[in-house]
């Protein structure tokens, strides 16, 4: 039969099976959810059954028809043939002829079956691609007469001929697809809506907020110059235009707009689409503008209306509009980021508020005044110009002086004070009431009646709410460009907050300075706490750009402004109520919570301290001064202290009631293992009747038994074919055919597995405990237990396409990746390790290669893919083969016995799905055809019964069904530059997978000299013919203005390919997701999500359709991830348990609520939707470094709606190794610190609802900002410390206020405790939602064993980390920038990182400070301990050791050594010649973040050293590099003054006085002029003895700079020792010392740094110059006259900081080097990081007998150097404490 006698013979108001109904309505049935009752009986029945014919039952159905003929599992083409499979699994051959099916021999393989000559009859018409729309189905207009209009259009505005032919696909593609579930008009109608003239199109929310209707009407734009004169003469109104001053009603111009699209022809409504189509299709990164593209559109538009086109003869030229249109707008935006250096186009050293980026001229499209200001190259307005002609006039516009900023990305803390304004005001003003209140002592006097002060005082927080709105107000001028308006609107809401600040101070200074006391003063103070509140009030719900008055929404004021940035989607009634209920609720218990335990707990040590004063107590120099504000200093730091950890408190209530209300969400979804009403396993074949099945649309001719049984038995074998169930595991789980007891046909058995897991009386294993196959099972049962969409049939269900974006990442792993460790530092080939990690799913394999083996002797020299006739492999033939063991050991070694490329290839592929590779995910989302195959195949069984038995016109015409709803689109950037390896996998992927679509950027040489190369975008397929030189030739082929990488990578690779995408829906995938079968099955259901599957049978421009009943738009579904490298260790089971806690738990609640966004995968987006507002993210550099994210707040921020699904999900993979996860983790955290800095956090910030806004905050911003509270809140109190601990050591302790000569610090002391604890509470309730999810989904005993191995692998000491990492990633984001994508590297952690990789990758980021937090650690513990700073032990030593701790292999002793050994490389090469891994070239690292690389390029190879970094702005690191190291310098050095400034005895027994001061000035600047003196002597050697000496001796520059180095390593040891001795060995007193003078000298150098270095040189030579002394020939030119005072500098600051490195590095390693002593350490750390028993342990390498010894050797010989210097550090600190009394005591023979 024919492909089109299956689906177009029927008329269309009669739908495929013949009956009748009427368009676009809800079918009969439609409107129950999931499908007939679940109450009913738990087992189908032919009694609660729908009513099937009588002579149709599990006998007259193939249960394994789907798996006959080609097999199209993930081992296409390289697995057992189908008759091997099913003889393994059925008991006997069917004896039904209809059962037998006949495939030809030539197209038995997979990647023939799918090629372009599988058509083998001759006669057969080819297939229509688009069986909805045709002649038969009254189609509006045919295909022919819509590739008529496309071909006009491309004639008369000159696009690319394969742009036209691609949109004129993708039209028809759009067109069929919805045309499948209405009519054709409906469809066209429908499609024209949103694109062009609906009520949520952007065209038309754009064209009114643009006020382009008033444009139209005079033909000129009349809003801005409404006075101006022009020549009206050539400007007649439009056709059809209303009269002016009624335009001027924004409700009467929509009712025109919705009448004038209403009376639209079909031909003119078919026109429209296509030119929007040809504008978008060609427009390369002008798509990331959607109002500018609206602005072209509507020129081409009315210049197609215009006589001048109509009357048009000659085609244009192809391309024209590119040339003229598109051209300019990219050069603009390509050269605000990029200039030509040396025939290159390199990075301008411009940050994002010097660059006009995509936003910025997008926005200048938002209103008439934007559009006014594109002048013409003889600066004539183009709105001057005739709308008819402004088209041809856009060639002439320039560009240049058409756009401005319009927001300022300044990088700056200060967007923080404008966009989370209401959350300081909550927190800051809320702290004041409970503290003012709690504090009287200190503003009012003792005894008197003052009740007046206290209501006035605590008053003052509406004071302190207007002066945080104030300052808001203030950094808003630095933000937003000071336009006339912007400026009013501004200094109107600060001269209002002006007079508000002024009403809510004046009480207060008229009751504190003239009326303290009285009726009169309470009645007053009163008054004013109630002002106080409501303004606060006012202020904490209000959004910023909502007070004070704000535009109607009716008014064409500001309409750009509300359309584009604050259309927020409304919530359901419900859904907002929960939102508010749920914010009520945290701030309700953080409020009493936060009262209690922290204000009015701070009661006792405020009211012991305020008053203190210290006695015996005074300064050499500043007296008794500093001794009387210490107390006060030290109330303010643990104000602070308490301050932030009120702050802090928020966010732990936040995800304690988030974690509750998704837990009680759960329960009331089903998806929770405790719902009671689950019995999710028994029920599972019904609700896969119910919900999976479109049952309402079928002719029920099957008893639902059956058809379930056909998807059940699919999924089954789709998992024994992915290795992950055995086959005796499959005989249980399958349905099977038996003999029948009543009669003599076969009846249908169902599996025993249904009730077996809800009866524990029956016994028998039907998959591996806890494996894939439980968790997908398991998970397929429980989704279907929730409320899904009911799905439409296949043939209507809408056509979607996946996309993934790839750039580098593995396609297919090669036999040497599997077979050969990656380096020295490997001990195990990866696929041993995934043997280890898989055992089970291995032995599958092996079991099932040898089948494979088998099967290719018996066939040797025959054809394969005989039908059910051929051999039987039965089981007994298996289990012979498993007796021949000594043959057996190549298969379970590597897989394969013999060399061949079918053997070879399928262990390749076994490795590489259990990798993340792109195979893993294109094999996985390639099951979406073969669900879409089973689902037709079993709800049409009609069709299998037409096709007689013959299985190739069965297969084609499901491929043809499944090639009509699904597309696959891989985008690979480097396509043409992949290697002769990349290349060939990738054309095995083609040839595995014929449908799949491949995009990449293909790169020409320049058509001139003196040009740009050419750049295409470029589609191809696995049915792209092969050329001669091994190419494909291109499907289609459009060229780009450009190169389209202009920004971070993805997001640009993503938009070049998504003009190939086809279809309404599309899913953005990464390319290491994987997907499986039974969740493939519920496409149409997720589908079904975006509720656009039944749509009124009316016109949306009908008048009956009232706007307000158009339901918001569904933009966005976001899906579940599971993430696959769970239970890979502790570091990947983390990584999991975060992401799946976000992705699931948190998005569960946040959707529910309307905070989700878009993160990228594997989220379903509305194409149209989505494509006409921008894109699937956004693309400048740097700032959209987290480019998916910006794609949900555009859409949120527009008015579409984003949805979660509970019941779908994908695999994921995520980070295994210590660094990768952390570079993934700085990749975020820099990308939050862009966010903050964007112009859509402002528009959230300022705009949304308060609840909403909260919801926001907390869930994306409010993480990482609570991330840098706590590592803040652990370093103030730490300074705390410093203060509590000084007085500790110098005075006396008292519990009695009252007492004199003492201090009352047992207060303080109950006061560290609490802090101790809600610091331990708030960082380990990150634990919460992991086990809570964990609890929900898997169970107690489950969540509990998971987290118990987290903490028995220390993953607190990780959390702490890596907390500290995602704060530090922010900070230097906002001070440095340089936010880029971090390639993570996402392969198996198994190798050991040598330690100097992981000091210098973790120094700067962590382990500096960790070492200083260390030290106030010790000084407090040694003067003031209490059982509480233990946690705090843990938590430094997480900072300093963590990335030690975390390697693979650290403690095994001789690596230990050996890597000793390297470490002392590390410090000491780099000096004679250049070398990467160094000291020095770490050191320059650090410093050139400030400084920056010249950009002159000298060619030298140690170039690639660095890359294009600018010098730091001033301003920006004003506050991070100089104000905050002195702020820290000045609180370290009063604490050692204080310490310093009681008196000691001398030997005349005379109190001597000294001064701290002095003292750390001494100890801070002597080891630098130290160093500054030796450097000079040596630079002074090597000018005259370097260039003799390097003539002999190659290492003079080593030996040099290692007497330098040595030099200020000895410096600063006895530098320290003088300090102790100074001290009188007193401890804590020299560690305080030692801490204020490293303190000061750290300021110094940032000044150093900051105000004296200029910018390095990408190269080393002007080190290297320094240490050798010979400084010509080095490239320098002029600078060689200015380099060496320059590096004297440098070299200063170098040797301080390589004498810390060296006593840091030592003293970690010192800390490590006790845990290596510990017996099989290196198993039992192994078994921590892999989570692998001690009998599964990775072996050790096996080395050659010389090579062990010359290790053995080295290790003995370093590992003696190690110990030696280990007694000495070790002498220096413990010799004084031991021989205290008997060494002399320094201070008081010194002055100082």
């Amino acid at each position: 039969m024919a492909a089109n006698s299956l689906f177009h013979g029927n008329d269309s108001d009669v739908d495929r099976r013949g009956r009748s109904r009427e368009p676009g309505a809800v079918p009969k049935g439609k409107a129950r959810a999931g499908g007939p009752s679940e109450s009913d009986s738990e087992t189908f029945s032919d009694e609660n059954s729908p009513k099937f014919s009588t002579n149709l039952c599990g006998s007259d159905i193939d249960l394994f028809g789907p798996f006959r003929g080609p097999d199209d599992g993930r081992y296409t083409g390289f697995s057992p043939s189908s008759d091997a499979l099913l003889s393994l699994l059925e008991s006997h051959k069917s004896s039904s002829p209809e059962h037998q099916y006949r495939y030809d021999s030539a197209n038995s393989s997979r990647t023939a079956t799918n090629g372009p000559n599988v058509i083998s009859d001759p006669t057969r018409p080819p297939p229509n691609l688009y069986p909805s729309w045709t002649i038969e189905r009254q189609v509006p207009l045919t295909r022919e007469e819509i590739e008529g209009i496309m071909i006009d259009l491309t004639r008369k505005f000159g696009f690319q001929k394969d742009n036209m032919r691609n949109q004129l696909d993708a039209y028809m593609t759009m067109l069929d697809s919805r045309s499948s579930r209405m009519t054709p008009v409906q469809a066209l109608t429908t499609l024209h809506a949103d694109y062009i003239g609906g009520e949520h199109a952007n065209y038309r929310k754009w064209y009114f907020a643009a006020q382009l209707d008033l444009d139209d009407h005079m033909g000129y734009h009349s809003a801005p110059g409404r006075n101006k004169k022009v020549n009206r003469n050539s400007m007649a109104p439009q056709p059809g235009a209303v009269n002016i001053e009624t335009h001027d009603s924004l409700a009467a111009a929509e009712q025109h707009w919705k009448m004038r699209m209403s009376r639209m022809s079909h031909f003119d409504r078919a026109r429209q689409i296509a030119l929007y189509l040809l504008v978008w299709g060609e427009a390369s990164q002008i798509r990331f503008l959607p109002e500018c593209l609206c602005f072209i559109y509507k020129c081409a538009e009315d210049y197609y209306m215009s006589p001048e086109c109509q009357q048009l003869v000659n085609p244009v030229p192809e391309g024209e509009y590119l040339r003229n249109v598109i051209s300019p707008l990219y050069r603009f935006i390509r050269d605000q980021s990029y200039e030509v250096q040396g025939g290159k186009y390199v990075k301008r050293e411009r940050d994002h508020k010097s660059i006009i980026g995509y936003d910025d001229i997008n926005q200048a499209f938002w209103s008439p005044e934007g559009i006014s200001r594109i002048r013409l190259r003889d600066n004539k307005r183009l709105v001057d110009v005739h709308i008819g002609k402004r088209w041809i006039a856009l060639n002439h516009v320039d560009w240049d002086a058409a756009f401005r900023k319009t927001y300022i990305e300044k990088r700056t803390w200060l967007h923080l004070a404008v966009n989370f304004t209401r959350v300081w005001i909550i927190h800051v003003v809320m702290y004041w009431y409970f503290t003012a209140y709690n504090a009287p002592f200190l503003y009012t006097n003792e005894g008197a009646d003052e009740a007046g002060v206290q209501w006035t005082i605590v008053a003052l927080g509406g004071a302190i709410a207007t002066i945080i709105m104030l300052l808001g107000v203030f950094c808003e001028f630095m933000f937003i460009p000071l336009t006339w308006s912007n400026s009013a609107m501004l200094i109107r809401r600060l001269v209002i907050l002006l007079i508000v600040l002024a009403i809510n101070t004046a009480p207060a200074i008229y009751i504190c300075l003239f009326n303290r006391t009285g009726n009169i003063a309470k009645i007053v103070g009163m008054s004013h706490f109630g002002i106080s509140l409501i303004t606060t009030a006012v202020f904490a719900i209000m959004p910023s750009n909502q007070l004070f008055g704000s535009p109607s929404k009716t008014s064409r004021k500001n309409l750009a402004s509300q359309t584009f940035t604050a259309s927020f989607p409304k919530l359901k009634g419900s859904d907002r109520m929960l939102s508010i209920f749920l914010w009520t609720l945290v701030f309700g218990c953080k409020l009493v919570e936060s009262y209690f335990f922290l204000a009015r707990s701070f009661q006792d040590p405020l009211k012991a301290l305020y008053s203190e004063r210290i006695p015996k107590c005074r300064d050499k120099y500043l007296g008794d001064t500093l001794c009387s504000i210490m107390p006060v200093l030290t109330v303010v730091v643990m104000f602070i202290v308490d301050l932030v950890l009120f702050f802090l408190d928020t966010y732990l209530w936040y995800v304690i009631w988030n974690t509750v209300f998704s837990v009680f969400q759960s329960f009331k979804l089903g998806v929770s293992v405790w719902t009671p009403w689950r019995n999710i396993f028994s029920r599972l074949p019904k609700r896969i009747y119910a919900k999976l099945l479109a049952t309402a649309d079928m002719d029920i001719r099957y008893k639902p038994k059956v058809l379930c049984s056909q998807i059940w038995n699919a999924v089954v074998i789709s998992m024994y074919r992915e290795h992950l169930l055995s086959i005796e595991h499959v005989q249980r789980l399958l349905y099977q055919q038996v003999p029948s007891e009543t009669d003599h046909k076969r009846t249908l058995k169902a599996p025993t597995f249904f009730i077996a897991q809800e009866d524990s009386s029956v016994k028998a294993e039907f998959y591996p405990h806890h494996s894939e196959a439980e968790r997908r099972i398991t998970f397929f049962a429980q989704s279907l237990s929730t409320p899904i969409p009911d799905p439409l049939p296949v043939d209507q269900m809408p056509t979607f396409t996946v996309l993934v974006p790839h750039y580098s990442e593995k396609t297919l792993l090669s036999l040497r990746e599997i077979l050969k460790e990656e380096d020295k530092n490997t001990r195990v080939t990866l696929l041993e390790y995934l043997k280890q990690l898989h055992p089970v799913e291995w032995d599958n394999f092996v079991r099932d290669t040898k089948i494979l083996a088998e099967e290719s002797n018996i066939y040797a020299g025959s054809t394969i893919g005989l039908g059910l006739s051929g051999v039987d492999i039965s089981k007994e033939h298996l289990k012979d083969m498993e007796r021949a063991n000594n043959d057996d050991l190549p298969f379970y070694s590597v897989g394969f016995k013999s060399a061949a490329p079918e053997f070879t290839i399928r262990t390749r592929i076994w490795a590489s799905l259990r990798a993340q590779t792109l195979y893993r995910t294109v094999s996985g989302f390639m099951n979406y055809s073969k669900a879409i195959k089973l689902l037709y195949r079993i709800e049409n069984p009609e069709i299998v019964q037409q096709f007689g038995g013959n299985g190739d016109r069965l297969e084609r015409e499901l491929e043809r069904l499944s090639r009509q709803k699904f597309k696959f689109v891989v985008s690979m950037q480097r396509y043409t530059k992949f290697s002769k390896e990349e290349a060939e996998n990738a054309e095995f992927l083609l040839r595995t997978y014929p449908n799949l679509q491949i995009a990449y950027l293909d790169e020409r040489p320049p058509e001139a000299e003196g040009q740009e190369p050419v750049v295409y975008s470029v589609l191809i397929d696995g049915e792209c013919e092969l050329m001669p030189d091994g190419k494909r030739r291109p499907r289609y082929r459009v060229r780009l203005p450009g190169n389209p990488i202009l920004g971070d990578g993805k997001s640009d690779n993503q938009n070049h390919a998504i003009i190939f995408t086809r279809g309404e829906y599309i899913q953005l995938v990464d390319a290491n997701q994987d997907n499986y079968l039974e969740e493939a099955l519920k496409i149409r259901n997720v589908l079904g999500e975006f509720e656009q599957y039944y749509t009124p049978n009316i016109s949306p421009y009908s008048p009956k359709v009232d706007p307000k009943d158009v339901p918001e738009p569904v933009a966005i579904v976001g899906a579940r991830e599971y993430i696959f490298s769970e239970n890979i260790g502790v570091l990947g089971d983390v990584a999991a348990g975060k992401e799946q806690t976000f992705g699931t738990l948190t998005q569960r609640m946040m959707a529910k609520i309307g905070g989700k966004l878009h993160y990228g995968h594997p989220d379903f987006l509305n194409f149209i939707y989505m494509t006409t507002r921008g894109g699937v993210s956004k693309a400048q550099k740097g700032l959209h470094l987290n480019e998916d994210i910006y794609a949900g707040m555009t859409a949120f921020n527009r008015g579409g709606r984003i949805k979660h699904t509970e019941y779908y999900q994908c695999g994921k993979g995520r980070d295994l190794g210590f660094g990768s996860i952390l570079n993934f983790n700085t990749k975020i955290g820099t990308g939050m610190g862009e966010q903050m800095l964007s112009r859509e956090y402002y528009y959230l910030g300022t705009q949304l609802p308060l609840d909403r806004f909260l919801t926001f905050f907390y869930a994306h911003p409010g993480f990482h900002i609570n991330n840098i509270f706590i590592m803040l809140s652990v370093q103030l109190f730490m300074f705390s410390m410093l203060f509590i601990g000084a007085m500790a050591s110098s005075v006396q302790i008292c519990s009695d206020v009252a007492e004199g000569g003492c201090v009352n610090l047992v207060p303080v002391y109950d006061w560290i405790k609490r802090c101790v604890i809600s610091i331990f509470i708030v960082f380990f309730i990150a634990f919460l939602p992991l086990f809570l999810q964990e609890f929900m989904e898997r169970g107690f005993t489950r969540s509990l064993v998971r987290l118990g191995k987290h903490f028995m692998s220390l993953s607190p000491f990780f959390e702490v980390f890596v907390t500290q990492i995602y704060a530090n990633s922010i900070l230097t984001n906002l001070s440095f920038g340089g936010a880029r994508y971090i390639a993570t590297g996402r392969g198996f952690a198994t190798t050991r990182t040598p330690f100097a990789l992981l000091y210098s990758r973790f120094a700067g980021p962590s382990l500096y400070l960790g070492m200083r937090t260390l030290m106030m650690l010790i000084f407090a513990s040694l003067t003031m301990w209490v059982p509480h700073l233990i946690y705090f032990w843990v938590t430094v030593l997480a900072l300093v050791i963590s990335p030690f701790l975390f390697n693979p292999h650290q403690f095994a002793f001789t690596d230990f050594l050996l890597d000793y050994r390297e470490f002392l490389r590390w410090l000491s090469r780099g000096n004679s010649r250049t070398h990467v891994s160094s000291w020095i070239s770490y050191c320059r690292t650090l410093r050139t973040r400030i400084t920056g690389y010249k950009r002159k390029r000298l060619g030298h190879p140690s170039e690639k050293l660095g890359g294009d970094i600018p010098k730091a702005n001033l301003g920006v690191i004003f506050v991070s590099e100089i104000v905050l190291p002195l702020v820290q310098v000045v609180l370290c050095v009063v604490c050692y003054m204080f310490v310093r400034s009681f008196p000691e005895g001398n030997d005349q027994g005379q109190m001597v006085y000294t001064s701290g001061l002095l003292r750390v000035g001494i100890f801070a600047l002597g080891p630098i002029v130290v160093n500054a003196t030796v450097l000079a002597a040596l630079f002074a050697m090597s000018v005259i003895f370097g260039p003799l000496m390097n003539m002999c001796c190659v290492k003079f520059g080593s030996i040099m700079a290692a007497v330098a180095h040595a030099v200020a390593v000895l410096t600063l040891l006895i530098f320290f020792e003088a300090m102790w001795a100074l001290e009188s060995w007193k401890a804590g007193n020299a560690v305080l010392g030692i801490i204020a003078a490293i303190a000061v000298q750290r300021f110094i150098f940032k000044i150093l740094i900051i105000v004296f270095l200029t910018r390095e040189f990408k190269h080393d030579e002007t080190n290297r110059a320094w240490w050798t002394g010979k400084w010509h020939g080095r490239g320098l030119g002029v600078h060689a006259i200015t380099q060496p005072m320059r590096e004297f500098m440098c070299k200063i600051i170098e040797m301080s900081m390589f004498a810390c490195d060296f006593v840091m590095g030592h003293v970690i390693l010192f800390m490590l080097f006790p845990i290596c002593l510990i017996p099989w350490i290196d198993r039992w750390h192994s078994t921590m990081l892999f989570w692998l028993r001690p009998s599964k342990q990775i072996r050790a390498p096996i080395y050659s007998a010389k090579l062990r010894t010359e290790r053995r050797l080295t290790a003995w010989s370093y590992g003696a150097l190690f110990l030696v210097l280990m007694a000495v550090f070790v002498g220096l600190v413990v010799g004084p404490v031991v021989f205290n009394s008997n060494l002399p005591n320094l201070s008081k023979h010194v002055p100082f």
